[in-house]
C-alpha cells in the first residue's frame, strides 16, 4: 500500500538543495502539462473516476488537485519575491477534492497547469540565484525558501504522474 501511496518515495523537505538540482526540477515543472495530458490521454469517464488505490483520490480527482495545488505554488512563489517572508495561506487538499468543481471535465484543469506552468516556469528561470533563498511561512512547515518550494513541486509532479501512469499500468489501459 506504501508503494501506492507514494510510487516514487515521500518527499523529505529537509533534505539539501544544491544549485545544480534547481533546473532538473524546473524542467519537470515545465514539462508537467504535457505529460499530463498524455498520462490521461483517452480516459473513459470509468477510467477517470478510479482511485489510484484503495482509498485514494480519482485521476479526475487528481487532475484537479493538480491544478489547484500549483495555482497555490505559483502564487505563493510570487508572494515569495514580492514580499518579506509572508505567511502564506495553507488548505484542506482533502476538504477540496469533493468540491463540485472537481467533477468538471479534467480538460479544464489540464489547461489551466499549462497556463499556470507556463508563467511558473518564467519565473523560475527569471531568479538570479540569491533569489532562490527568499523564504516564507508555511504555517504547518514552518520557514522555507524557494529552493525547497521548487524541490517540493517538481516532486509533487513525479509523485502525482506516477499515481496515474502505475494506475493505466496495473489496469491495462492502452493509450489511445
Amino acid at each position: 500500500m506504501t508503494h501506492l501511496r507514494y510510487p516514487v518515495g515521500q518527499f523529505d523537505p529537509g533534505a539539501p538543495v544544491t544549485p545544480e538540482m534547481r533546473e532538473p526540477a524546473i524542467t519537470i515543472v515545465e514539462e508537467l502539462p504535457a505529460r499530463m495530458r498524455a498520462a490521461v490521454a483517452g480516459f473513459t469517464d470509468a477510467q477517470l473516476e478510479t482511485p489510484y488505490r484503495p482509498g485514494g483520490w480519482t485521476v479526475r480527482q487528481l487532475v484537479h488537485h493538480m491544478a489547484d495545488s500549483h495555482m497555490n505554488g505559483y502564487i505563493r512563489t510570487k508572494l515569495a519575491l514580492t514580499e518579506h517572508e509572508p505567511t502564506i495561506k495553507p488548505y484542506d487538499q482533502d476538504a477540496w477534492a469533493p468540491l463540485a468543481d472537481s467533477r468538471l471535465p479534467i480538460v479544464i484543469s489540464l489547461d489551466i497547469l499549462d497556463a499556470v506552468h507556463a508563467r511558473w516556469t518564467a519565473v523560475w528561470r527569471s531568479l538570479a540565484p540569491a533569489q532562490f533563498e527568499r523564504r516564507f511561512y508555511h504555517p504547518e512547515i514552518g520557514m522555507t525558501n524557494l529552493d525547497a518550494q521548487l524541490q517540493g513541486y517538481a516532486w509533487h509532479s513525479c509523485h502525482h504522474m506516477a499515481h496515474i501512469t502505475s494506475l493505466r499500468e496495473r489496469e491495462g489501459w492502452l493509450r489511445t
